[in-house]
């Protein structure tokens, strides 16, 4: 097939005086693009990268490819992540992963924690801070975590994002006001460890944005693939960090990155995890791959709580989390890379490009879910 990659190259941002150094942290660089590029020409496919703003409309006109493989994180905006599917769907051209309301919700945390209860789904407590005096829920107790509502890469997290008190709490209010520009989101903190759980696939159709009031394990579960999750293994880290999964670390040090993967944890922890990752993945309506990030409770058992979910988890091939589950499950960079692809092909009706291609993925990919429909 005819791919056009589309992303958003941190080299070709726009600048301006004073803006803040972490602001095109969650936009990929080139290697990223070059190792997508080799994964899918493995498999056959012709690529064209294209960048992601507004020359993309003629651009596309000109390329006129099969599908796009989105990675796209936008620019501007409180939907920037899905202004790039918002074009693609107005030109009727297929595209990878989720669709437009669900990447517009999931960038925004509150939102998104918003379903979550709706849902009865455990997320942590709590409130979404638009003026630095406004009064606090009295649902809320201290130490609680402070962070902006509408980014990734954990941007505006660090050691300072845990408040002790109404003091520690209106400083951060202010810091995040004064960085971002955006509303802050305020939640309870849950002490304990961090863990991340990737999936690929789809639910069998025809599927609502609820959980099935059956509850059958099999209606949620049919159609994906879970990964091995992942634990930052903050024991390694300095305690500057908090024992927090910090921008600093995904950025900073991310040469460096210290995780355990599989996580050691019981089976019975794995299936909770998995089944959280699919209600999730199925009631904000994600499509082909997503990545959900959980904290487990040190005061509590380890209860798991749902801290957000990434409909558009970043794929460079040394670092980024899924591709690190992936790698812990026996699959090859390009399978994944692939797998992503049929799986969206598949939910359009394309068939593959060559029998190479499914070749790749049959030679990668067996397990008790529905086979792909393949040609």
């Amino acid at each position: 097939m005819n791919i056009a990659l589309l992303a958003n190259l941190k080299q070709n941002a726009p600048t301006w005086p004073d803006m803040s150094p972490d602001q095109w942290d969650d936009l990929d660089s080139w290697e990223t693009i070059q190792a997508i590029t080799i994964a899918l020409e493995k498999a056959g496919h012709t690529v064209t990268f294209l960048e992601g703003d507004e020359s993309l409309y003629n651009n596309l006109k000109a390329v006129k490819p099969d599908i796009c493989f989105n990675i796209c994180e936008g620019h501007f905006g409180d939907s920037r992540e899905a202004q790039i599917p918002a074009m693609l769907e107005m030109l009727r051209i297929p595209y990878t992963g989720s669709r437009v309301l669900t990447l517009a919700l999931a960038l925004d945390k509150p939102m998104t924690k918003r379903v979550l209860a709706y849902h009865g789904l455990p997320t942590p407590t709590f409130q979404a801070f638009e003026r630095i005096d406004e009064p606090i829920d009295p649902d809320l107790r201290y130490p609680l975590f402070v962070k902006p509502s509408r980014e990734g890469t954990g941007m505006g997290v660090s050691a300072e994002s845990i408040v002790r008190d109404e003091s520690q709490l209106r400083v951060q209010l202010k810091q995040i006001f004064e960085r971002y520009n955006q509303p802050a989101l305020v939640e309870q903190y849950i002490e304990g460890r961090e863990v991340t759980v990737g999936v690929v696939g789809n639910l069998v159709d025809p599927t609502a944005r609820r959980i099935p009031e059956d509850g059958e394990a099999r209606r949620v579960f049919r159609g994906l693939h879970f990964f091995p999750p992942l634990e930052v293994d903050m024991g390694a880290y300095s305690n500057e960090e908090a024992g927090l999964y910090t921008n600093n670390i995904k950025v900073g040090l991310v040469d460096t990155f210290h995780y355990l993967c599989p996580a050691p944890l019981t089976a019975s922890q794995i299936e909770t995890l998995n089944w959280l990752t699919a209600v999730t993945f199925r009631v904000l309506g994600c499509l082909d791959v997503a990545r959900v990030d959980f904290r487990l409770d040190a005061n509590d058992d380890n209860k798991p709580y749902i801290l957000e979910i990434n409909p558009l988890p970043g794929l460079n091939p040394t670092y980024s989390d899924l591709c690190i589950e992936a790698a812990a499950d026996g699959w090859r960079y390009d399978t994944l890379i692939n797998r992503i692809v049929d799986e969206t092909a598949a939910r359009y009706q394309l068939k593959p490009a060559s029998k190479r291609r499914n070749k790749v993925i049959a030679d990668s990919f067996i397990d008790d879910q529905p086979a792909l429909a393949l040609a």
